[in-house]
């Protein structure tokens, strides 16, 4: 597993990861965000690849990821912003995109590159855990960059303790069967996935990610998992026009009303 990410997952709990899209709202904002990133109360930056066709992703990542996009951003260019960006930070950096791309650059050569850019861990939510196992396992291994992996409230529990054994790294626990930026709220159907995770005692850290926009639901995943992931809600408020692209205001709405 990638040590810089192993400390973070060892030494704390209650973790805040957020994420943004490479390339929007500017296509030089990826390295701007992150430097912002790293001044704020956070302890993973997760930056997505933007693609056309984001199956997991609601309106709000599905938008950035078609500005981004026509803003100019590819695989070739979004490494050499996160090499530059990669010396103002010391957090762990999270790619997460589609295998489309990846296998289109060359994996290798991806994870290669990726691994010159101080890459912490990929996500890569089209990729399922058995096709990885049978053929690109070897591929992650080597090039020391963990492949995480994505549970639903629909996994059983077997499947997710297959999947913990697996992994190397932390697991993506989607808080809905929804896309991305759509749960207004947990309800006892959220508490009870929580629930059933924490009592699966798994391995592996768990992260909670999708609809979460508020400390009262950040507060609850503390409860259950090791931390919350927040992107719909950070990419909704990012202003081009502002200084900082909005970063300090999200922050401080974050902590006092929902997004």
């Amino acid at each position: 597993m990638n040590e810089l990410l192993q400390q973070t997952l060892n030494n704390k709990n209650g973790l805040l990861a957020i994420y943004f899209t490479a390339g929007y709202p500017r296509l030089e904002s990826t390295e701007t965000l992150i430097q912002l990133l790293d001044k704020q109360p956070i302890d993973i930056i997760e930056i997505g690849i933007p693609f056309s066709d984001p199956l997991a992703d609601g309106p709000v990542i599905q938008e950035s990821s078609r500005k981004a996009l026509q803003n100019g951003m590819n695989l070739k260019l979004l490494f050499s912003q996160l090499k530059q960006a990669r010396k103002h930070t010391r957090k762990p950096l999270i790619l997460m995109g589609y295998f489309n791309p990846v296998l289109q650059f060359g994996l290798e050569k991806f994870l290669h590159e990726a691994k010159k850019c101080g890459i912490n861990g990929l996500i890569l939510p089209d990729l399922p855990p058995e096709i990885y196992e049978r053929h690109y396992r070897k591929q992650f291994t080597d090039s020391g960059i963990p492949l995480i992996f994505l549970v639903s409230p629909q996994s059983s529990d077997e499947r997710i303790h297959y999947i913990d054994k697996l992994s190397s790294s932390f697991i993506y626990a989607v808080s809905s069967a929804s896309t991305t930026g759509s749960t207004k709220g947990f309800d006892t159907g959220h508490l009870a996935f929580f629930k059933r995770l924490q009592s699966l005692h798994l391995k592996q850290a768990v992260m909670v990610g999708f609809g979460i926009n508020s400390q009262e639901q950040i507060a609850t995943i503390q409860q259950f998992a090791k931390g919350a992931i927040i992107g719909s809600a950070f990419i909704r408020q990012l202003d081009e026009k502002k200084a900082d692209l909005g970063v300090s205001e999200f922050f401080n709405n974050l902590k006092n009303k929902p997004l």
